[in-house]
């Protein structure tokens, strides 16, 4: 466990300030015990399908997408992307705000690149992660 200090970084605009991305990055990062050092990047819909693509093979856009760098030293660092554009569709499907569909996407994301998985299909939300990832969204939104 490393409790040392994460560096973050936000680019794009996705509809939450800067500081209250590196707010919420930093409270699910102190509450893991992990210091991990990454980048959160919000992309537009084509831009995300773009990166969709290319890693996941889905031509589509999706709402996260979060790349965990293992460093030699057992140190972590990541690139984590949101696409606002998506968290607004879901929001509204779920009957939420934005701002609590942008803050589950990037505790989803941080929590990947702190080495968090789940399955995909029917046991996703009922995985540890996804149980996790709501309790911290239920705390930080």
């Amino acid at each position: 466990m490393n409790t040392g200090g994460s560096v973050v970084s936000v680019s794009g605009t996705g509809g939450l300030p800067p500081w209250q991305v590196r707010r919420i990055v930093r409270a699910v990062l102190a509450r893991e015990g992990e210091a991990v050092d990454l980048s959160i990047t919000f992309l537009g819909l084509a831009a995300m399908r773009r990166l969709n693509h290319r890693f996941k093979g889905h031509d589509r856009p999706t709402d996260v997408l979060a790349f965990a760098l293992p460093q030699p030293d057992g140190s972590r660092t990541g690139d984590v992307y949101v696409c606002p554009g998506v968290a607004v569709r879901e929001a509204r499907a779920r009957g939420i705000t934005r701002r609590e569909e942008l803050v589950r996407l990037i505790v989803h994301g941080v929590l990947h690149v702190a080495g968090h998985d789940h399955p995909e299909g029917t046991g996703r939300e009922d995985s540890p992660m996804w149980r996790r990832q709501e309790a911290l969204v239920a705390e930080l939104a």
